[in-house]
């Protein structure tokens, strides 16, 4: 009997994340989705990372129903959302009863599997979603963040697999969000893993820097249970590794995928014209589509690349791009090596930005900065030296237990503050997840109620 292998089909999440800056509304997601859930996929991404910020910020949509159509539509594959932890989907930490109420609800509405990352892999950030997960009878997958640095190595991640497998993982992840795991290391990593968890292990890339699709083949290679592509329409450049061309490759060692190769090109079919449409109105820029080896240069991930070029033009300093890229490196040092992921890229390439133009390093620091050296977004990985936090933090000493400890629960009061404007605890989760959004669109959504209420006894001639 062959060997399987799970794919997880990402278009409706991180794919086009990554390319469209996640502007695929439900209405070109609907057409397809009865397709998607033939196509014999282990799960589909499709909730969680940026959907909901851009659901209520350019696309009106509101995230819960989004989350709720695709569910009615996937009556043979799991929906999986990615979670950032005590972050949830927002920026900051949240008190435990929001991150319990949001992964309930979650579960509730439709999300089978829920990826639990947290930028730091400080796993006191992850234990709340992880045990909330487990709750409501969803499957709880455990994630590491993937970077290179002095303190990160293949031993370092195989023991953070075995703390996250005793904290109840249901499987693990190695989300590599830069496309920094070459394949020999991705080889050694992956048949590491294997030997030492008894949990299926999954892989997630990107193919910014042109090695995960090889890196995927090591990964099979070395017994990896699942990998994470896109439909070739929305997959390379800054997205996944291609749904087929791994589907043919797979085939070709002799593993079973379980897929119906008909039914993924008729997938591919309809999103072919859908990506001609964004490249027609500017939206997918060629520049995403390319191999950028910078970053395993400077370990910068292409959006954090972006970023900081965009906060150098906007200080006509763009010809000082060398001495900020050359500058990231200290910053990430002087920070004890944190992963460059949200939100800890944005923090270390901001604070680079600084430096260089201000001409003196930490003559202005921000305020996320100091956020960090006191612990509110968790433990370094490495080691901070004391004095540099002094010179930060002044006599301010740095927190001693997990910052969401700290804070108070806020659930219910948020509650109270909507009033009528929430007609659901999801409602509340959207405003506290993204106040000035959500609001908004919740008073929109009530005039439009009015509205039509207004009309229908109008029409009726009471």
């Amino acid at each position: 009997m062959a060997r399987k292998i799970n794919f997880t089909e990402t278009v409706l999440r991180d794919a086009n994340q990554s390319l469209i800056a996640t502007r695929l509304p439900l209405t070109k997601m609907v057409p397809i989705l009865d397709k998607i859930d033939e196509a014999g996929y282990y799960s589909i991404e499709a909730w969680g990372g940026a959907t909901f910020d851009s659901c209520l910020r350019f696309l009106d949509e509101d995230p819960w129903v989004r989350l709720r159509t695709i569910k009615s539509h996937m009556k043979k594959t799991k929906i999986q959302m990615l979670l950032r932890g005590q972050n949830i989907l927002g920026y900051k930490h949240y008190p435990d009863d929001v991150v319990r109420k949001f992964v309930e609800r979650a579960v509730a509405n439709g999300v089978d599997i829920i990826r639990i990352f947290d930028a730091l892999n400080d796993v006191e950030n992850l234990k709340t979603a992880m045990k909330a997960t487990k709750e409501a009878g969803a499957h709880a997958q455990g994630t590491i963040s993937y970077t290179i640095s002095p303190v990160h190595d293949t031993q370092y991640f195989i023991k953070l697999a075995k703390v996250l497998e005793e904290m109840g993982s249901d499987s693990i992840c190695v989300k590599d969000m830069s496309g920094l795991l070459l394949p020999n290391t991705c080889y050694e990593l992956i048949k590491g893993l294997k030997e030492s968890v008894k949990v299926p292990v999954y892989l997630h890339s990107h193919c910014t820097t042109g090695v995960a699709p090889m890196s995927y083949i090591e990964a099979i290679r070395a017994g990896v249970d699942g990998i994470d592509t896109a439909i070739a329409p929305f997959s390379s450049g800054t997205s996944q590794p291609t749904t087929e061309s791994m589907y043919y490759t797979a085939v070709d060692m002799g593993i079973d995928t379980g897929l119906d190769i008909n039914v993924i090109n008729e997938i591919s079919e309809y999103f072919t014209p859908i990506k001609e449409e964004y490249i027609k109105s500017g939206l997918l820029d060629p520049k995403v589509m390319s191999v950028n080896t910078n970053a395993l240069k400077y370990q910068v991930p292409g959006g954090m690349l972006s970023n900081m070029i965009s906060q150098l033009k906007q200080q006509n300093a763009i010809n000082r791009l060398p001495e900020v890229l050359r500058e990231m490196p200290s910053v990430r040092k002087d920070l004890g090596y944190p992963p460059l992921v949200t939100p800890t890229s944005q923090i270390v390439g901001t604070q680079a930005v600084l430096n260089v133009i201000t001409g003196g390093r930490y003559k202005m620091v921000i305020k996320e900065v100091k956020a960090y050296l006191r612990g509110e977004y968790g433990k370094a990985p490495g080691k901070i030296d004391e004095n540099f936090r002094k010179s930060i933090l002044g006599d301010e000493e740095p927190l001693k237990v997990r910052y969401a400890d700290t804070l108070k629960p806020a659930f219910e009061d948020a509650k109270k503050e909507l009033g009528t404007l929430a007609q659901s605890d999801e409602d509340v989760l959207s405003y506290l997840s993204f106040p000035q959004l959500a609001k908004p669109f919740l008073e929109k959504r009530k005039q439009k109620f009015f509205q039509s209420v207004y009309k229908e006894v109008n029409v009726a001639g009471v």
